[in-house]
């Protein structure tokens, strides 16, 4: 089985030196050119260890300290290197193109690639500051719903969303103090965490506490999540789950919580669950069979892939998050072809979808074209 991945991986690794080496062939002829530079190698060796910085941080985060610090830096260059090469590719061939073109009607190569690779340079600076700060300021957006059902005794409920946190080397106790903060602001009765609470190894989130500043979040109905695709990829989901419970926190997997005889919590497996947990998941259905469909059905599934069978068994409102939007634009592009609904809100039916860009990040710490986003929804309900 592993071997037929071998061609793959390996024309993978061709494409990522290849681009590296493009993207350290223009550094090195704009930094040669305005310096006068000429011996090439310490520039090659630097360029080169930030290319798998990602690779060294990404196996190094399990040893002991102090190499484990060391890893968390190399791993946060690396996130970050990720976002250059995405824009690098998108601006330099551009870059590359008009300074021919400029040749061509007699204009001197240097003064033409000085001129060319300082704007290049400048506007790949402007995306990735202005990426940092949409990454680590987040937004609260807010919904206001009706669902035609009553809910016991509530003819209101706010819930607070954060999906796909992804902590662990990149996002840590600072990202998360402002999830606490704003949750402490909004005051909601509920808050619902719909996957990727980890990166992927929980080891980050152990060794730098973080379970005890998760701990400071407070709802009075109580604070639920679910497994994204990420925890699955970690694998480490008894441990995980066990992290969360020990913080009041309660992961619902393919289970149901009826609160306060009022509504249903649902919270579905990720659909990673199909291929890394031996149980697999449920379909939406059978996770309903035995509930009091005239109470209120919110439902958690990590991945927005499942809209229409949400809609077609009467749940009232889905949470999902997963996509993070393409994170970094124009990858918005892939993920509205990918999914129904990639980001924001739909009805459907009587339906009421919604997709979190997500509260942190994969990868780069950089959003271009989406936000760090906290999600407060004002549930009206039936009162008669």
């Amino acid at each position: 089985m592993k071997a037929r991945f071998i061609p793959i991986i390996t024309v993978v690794l061709l494409l990522l030196v290849l681009v590296n080496w493009y993207i350290g062939w223009n550094g090195w002829e704009y930094l040669s050119t305005i310096t006068g530079l000429d011996n090439a190698l310490p520039f090659g060796i630097i360029v080169g260890i930030i290319s798998i910085s990602y690779i060294i941080g990404r196996f190094g985060q399990h040893l002991s300290s102090p190499f484990r610090q060391i890893a968390y830096g190399f791993k946060y260059i690396g996130s970050y290197w990720f976002a250059v090469m995405q824009y690098s590719l998108l601006i330099l061939p551009v870059a590359d193109l008009i300074i021919w073109l400029l040749t061509l009607i007699s204009v001197d190569y240097d003064t033409a690639f000085v001129t060319v690779g300082t704007a290049a340079f400048v506007l790949l600076a402007a995306i990735l500051i202005r990426g940092t700060w949409n990454a680590w300021t987040p937004i609260v957006r807010p919904y206001r719903l009706t669902i035609p059902k009553k809910a016991g005794s509530f003819d209101k409920l706010r819930i607070g969303v954060a999906s796909d946190i992804h902590l662990g080397t990149v996002v840590g106790n600072r990202h998360l103090e402002r999830l606490v903060r704003h949750m402490e602001e909004m005051k909601p009765d509920l808050i619902l965490l719909p996957g990727d609470v980890i990166d992927d190894s929980i080891h980050p989130f152990i060794h730098r506490n973080m379970a005890a500043t998760m701990g400071k979040l407070k709802a009075p109905l109580g604070i639920y999540a679910v497994l994204g695709n990420h925890e699955y990829i970690g694998g480490h989901i008894k441990q995980f789950v066990a992290e969360m419970n020990s913080i009041g926190i309660q992961v619902l997997q393919d289970e149901t919580i009826l609160i306060q005889d009022s509504f249903y919590v649902i919270g579905r497996k990720d659909l990673s669950a199909k291929h890394s947990d031996p149980e697999g998941r449920l379909p939406i259905r059978e996770l309903i069979t035995n509930l009091d469909t005239a109470k209120p059905l919110i439902l958690m599934d990590h991945q927005p892939s499942d809209l229409e069978q949400a809609s077609l068994n009467g749940i009232d409102l889905s949470l999902s998050g997963h996509t993070h939007r393409g994170q970094m634009a124009p990858n918005h592009l892939i993920t509205r072809r990918i999914f129904e609904l990639d980001w924001g809100y739909k009805l459907k039916g009587s339906l009421h979808a919604i997709v979190s860009s997500g509260f942190g990040l994969w990868g780069p710490p950089i959003r271009l074209g989406s936000r760090s986003e906290i999600i407060q929804i004002d549930l009206l309900f039936e009162t008669k």
